[in-house]
């Protein structure tokens, strides 16, 4: 069972509600975000686009862009070599869109996931220089591509790195680090040591539309494109920036926060015949476009792509300004995706039998090896597993040199830093917190497994979920003013969840089942009060039946769903909404978590 731990925070709730207008509880989850003084408070509420920050604060943004503005003018060739992800795609066609729209003669490559690997390559240098390319302009990789960018150097290119990854560093005798940079033209990342930017986690994406801000301006002043140009492409622009900081699964904190909020807004507004096909596809023409519109169904479909095929697939789908075309592939995006959730279910029930029948289960970092699994969906069932045990999870396949896959990790375990502690093991890795992704030969792979596990660092408690709850509130106050205030908290995704409120002894009165596949629960909830409520479950309907037959004995479940009376009695986390049905609402109440 996880834990659950309310968020303590003070401050002066009610001073908060009165001077901004809104409800106490809303000014609570406002603090329990760590937003704290009115001028973070107002921003939190009523921040608008001028209050992103800076471009130039980003190192080296200025010198790349005035580079790009030199190469445009001179009608040098430049190269954009992106990622094979979402933020990848995204920021790839970020940068294509504006050097095009200045004039510039600019192509654009994604790599080959199979092929190529993450990042620059050297076949892709290879490639660049072949075609005649000048400069290679790169976007989400190329931080720790240091032996390709030298060669790329010695073939007398210019090469820009824009990047959002961790800068690889080396630990020196004091246990200080060194970072250790790529000899590039200019490298564009947050995360390099000297960088002022105040907001180190943004994706790639945003850091190319930065840069595109800076080039722009500087273009305007040539008569390359006018104020109003570069005005309406940067508003268009908007919309891929919010779409990727979703998708690459980057906090919505701070100015992400503010990037999706009006990234959304222009994704369900723009003209852009590719990403108008993909939401038509997906029957979401019309709607009010969420952070789980992006996460959930939107952007998978261009992973789905890159990992099953190819990621310039999505790209061509962004670039055409053919509606047919774009429908089409659009289409074929969306089946992709469907054939790639198919085997990520069998690839997770692979993973999950071979830890349980096997030593790994004892292991605090489980590295698990499927051999036959398609590579590009190790990074997925990691997530999958991670969900399941919370636990730091690689998952592993046997690649065309030796062994590849990707890592999903858990609050408590740095990644990339414990990866960098036998980093002598792989032949190539990369990552920050969260995730990584590696290649090894599969004959170290039994060494990373005991590395990663004799020194995990890891204790029983940082294996344990922990629910976060906002405020332990009964149901009675919820009113469906109080609910469409939680609008103001939005968008919701990492780092700005949705509100999660608490109730002790909340009666579970009767209850049915519902959906095609009968894996939804509906029931009817009092409180000490009397007073009736919905309450929805969408979580595992068999863990939620164990769970009562343990506690209130062999007959619960039946006397639950049979109408025959219900001794169920527990605490409930749970958060609420409105249910609008043929035109009527009404309150329900969203089941997150149980206990006695």
């Amino acid at each position: 069972m996880a834990k659950w731990m309310v968020s303590a925070k003070k401050a002066d709730f009610n001073g908060i509600a009165e001077k901004f207008g809104i409800d106490p509880v809303i000014a609570r989850i406002i603090r329990n975000r760590d937003v704290a003084g009115e001028k973070e408070i107002e921003k939190f509420l009523h921040g608008t686009i001028d209050d992103l920050y800076e471009p130039a604060l980003l190192k080296d943004a200025e010198k790349a862009a005035q580079i790009l503005c030199e190469k445009t003018e001179e009608k040098k060739k430049i190269r954009v070599i992106g990622d094979y992800d979402i933020d990848g795609v995204c920021a790839t066609y970020i940068l294509t869109a504006c050097l095009e729209a200045a004039g510039a003669d600019v192509d654009a490559v994604i790599p080959h996931r199979i092929t190529d690997g993450y990042g620059l390559s050297e076949r892709l240098i290879e490639e660049a220089d072949h075609d005649g390319a000048d400069t290679i302009l790169t976007c989400d990789n190329g931080i720790a591509a240091l032996p390709q960018i030298a060669g790329a150097k010695t073939m007398g290119m210019t090469v820009i790195v824009t990047d959002h990854h961790e800068v690889p560093y080396e630990v020196q005798e004091d246990q200080s680090r060194r970072e250790t940079l790529p000899d590039a033209d200019a490298v564009v990342d947050p995360k390099q040591g000297g960088c002022t930017y105040p907001y180190k986690g943004i994706c790639g994406a945003v850091v190319a539309y930065k840069l595109m801000q800076i080039y722009l301006e500087k273009m305007c002043s040539t008569g390359a494109v006018t104020g109003e140009e570069k005005k309406h492409l940067l508003q268009e622009l908007l919309a891929f920036a919010g779409f990727a900081t979703v998708g690459d699964v980057m906090e919505l904190t701070d100015e992400n926060r503010l990037l999706v909020k009006y990234g959304l807004r222009q994704i369900e507004q723009s003209q852009n015949p590719g990403l108008r096909a993909l939401i038509a596809v997906n029957e979401l023409e019309g709607k009010k476009l969420t952070g789980y519109h992006i996460g959930f169904i939107l952007g998978p479909c261009l992973n789905a792509t890159g990992r099953l095929d190819t990621a310039a697939r999505a790209l061509a789908m962004f670039r055409t300004r053919d509606p047919a075309e774009a429908f089409t592939i659009a289409g074929e995006l969306k089946a992709l995706n469907d054939s790639r959730k198919e085997m990520t279910r069998q690839g997770t029930l692979q993973a999950i039998d071979m830890i349980e029948n096997s030593t790994l289960q004892a292991d605090k970092v489980l590295v698990v090896f499927l051999p036959d699994c398609h590579e590009s969906l190790a990074g997925i069932i990691a997530g999958r597993i991670r969900e399941r045990y919370y636990k730091p999870v690689f998952v592993l396949t046997r690649a065309e040199e030796g062994v590849k896959g990707s890592g999903r990790s858990v609050e408590a375990y740095h990644m990339y830093d414990k990866m960098s502690e036998c980093k002598e093991l792989y032949t190539k890795y990369g990552g920050h917190k969260m995730a990584a992704g590696l290649s090894l030969p599969e004959e170290n792979l039994e060494a990373f497994r005991s590395y990663l596990n004799a020194h995990s660092g890891l204790k029983e408690e940082d294996l344990t979920e922990v629910v976060h709850i906002d405020v332990p509130m009964p149901m009675s106050y919820v009113t469906a003013e109080l609910i469409r205030q939680f609008s103001l908290l939005e968008p919701f995704g990492n780092g700005n969840p949705k509100p999660v409120f608490a109730q002790k002894a909340v009666k579970v009165c009767r209850g049915q089942i519902l959906g095609k596949n009968r894996n939804v629960g509906k029931y009817r909830v009092s409180d000490e009060t009397g007073h009736e409520y919905d309450m929805m479950y969408f979580g595992d309907l068999d863990a939620w039946h164990a769970f009562l037959t343990k506690q209130f004995g062999a007959g619960s479940v039946d006397r639950l769903y049979g109408g025959g009376g219900s001794e169920i009695v527990i605490s409930v986390v749970y958060y609420p909404d409105i249910n609008v049905f043929r035109g009527r609402e009404q309150l329900q109440m969203i089941m997150q978590d149980y206990s006695v």
